[in-house]
């Protein structure tokens, strides 16, 4: 009963701690939105489709102005769960592009090979390239945001002579780390812990804004045009609406992919966050966030 007690209650505080409004407006920025994962993301939660998951987000994006939101594709998927190939149409009839994230989500560095993932690479574009008919697919996001180590050179090369152009990322906020237990608390209807796990979730979303204006004027000295990544979820099809509120409030200005990656910053793509790629680059110490308090263990929750 101890423990217990001492975990609502340090439920009960974050949620306290969340309840904040979005980060004000300072600086704006141009900001293209990117959906990883589609059209299956994690479990589904209950009472949810992939269908609906996605029209959900499509139907956020038109509240909130974006123009445009690139998804990247696991055709893999496709072939365990065909009912989802709804999704992939309702994201095209919305106008929405799509890219190419390997068939199978491979991680190029624990590829079997650079020919094997070169291949998952090959077999993940024809359920693309035929929603995509007549217009550009030949984007690609590295699964994991993992370019590749010894591997990066080959892989590029290999992309590039394939026509593709690399998406990267220099925005996320983890909302992957959310899908999971998101579905386990809907499954027990758990209220009190989605409630906490969102308001902790917003609250570290108004950090992640706050910190990528203050590093990239660190890196750049200036705030470089944003590639957001975000997956196609259910924890993330709730959680949207807030988190474009935010970004709305913090000035984001929503573009096209292909207009933010325009800017120099996006000359050479590498693994992981591109600004904090850079600063490694250039032997730059970047401000550390201020750790949001009590911390909650999302995964802890509704086991």
């Amino acid at each position: 009963m101890r423990n217990e007690s001492l975990r609502w209650g340090s439920i009960a505080l974050a949620v306290g701690l969340a309840l904040a409004g979005p980060v004000a407006a300072a600086d704006s920025f141009d900001l293209a939105v990117t959906v990883d994962d589609l059209p299956v993301h994690g479990p589904l939660p209950a009472g949810m489709s992939w269908l609906g998951i996605a029209e959900s987000h499509v139907a956020s994006f038109k509240a909130h102005g974006v123009p445009e939101a690139f998804g990247f594709v696991n055709a893999a998927k496709l072939k365990k769960f065909p009912e989802s190939a709804a999704a992939l149409d309702a994201w095209r009839k919305a106008g929405h592009p799509l890219g190419n994230h390997t068939f199978t989500h491979m991680n190029l560095d624990k590829a079997p090979s650079i020919e094997a993932w070169q291949d998952d690479v090959v077999l993940g574009e024809p359920d693309v390239a035929s929603r995509m008919q007549g217009a550009d697919w030949h984007y690609l996001r590295y699964p994991f945001l993992v370019a590749g180590g010894p591997r990066h050179d080959a892989a590029l090369t290999f992309l590039k002579g394939r026509g593709y152009k690399i998406a990267d990322v220099s925005l996320s906020f983890s909302d992957w780390a959310y899908t999971d237990t998101y579905a386990r608390c809907v499954a027990k209807g758990d209220t009190q812990a989605i409630a906490a796990m969102k308001s902790y979730y917003l609250k570290s979303v108004d950090q992640e804004i706050a910190l990528m204006k203050t590093r990239s004027k660190q890196v750049y000295g200036r705030i470089i045009p944003q590639v957001l990544l975000t997956h196609m979820g259910g924890w993330s099809a709730v959680t949207l609406p807030d988190v474009l509120a935010r970004l709305d409030a913090a000035g984001a200005r929503y573009v096209t992919l292909a207009k933010a990656q325009s800017d120099p910053a996006y000359a050479l793509s590498g693994s992981q966050n591109m600004i904090e790629r850079e600063a490694a680059k250039r032997g730059i110490t970047l401000t550390a966030g201020e750790a949001i308090l009590p911390a909650l263990d999302v995964n802890s929750l509704c086991n």
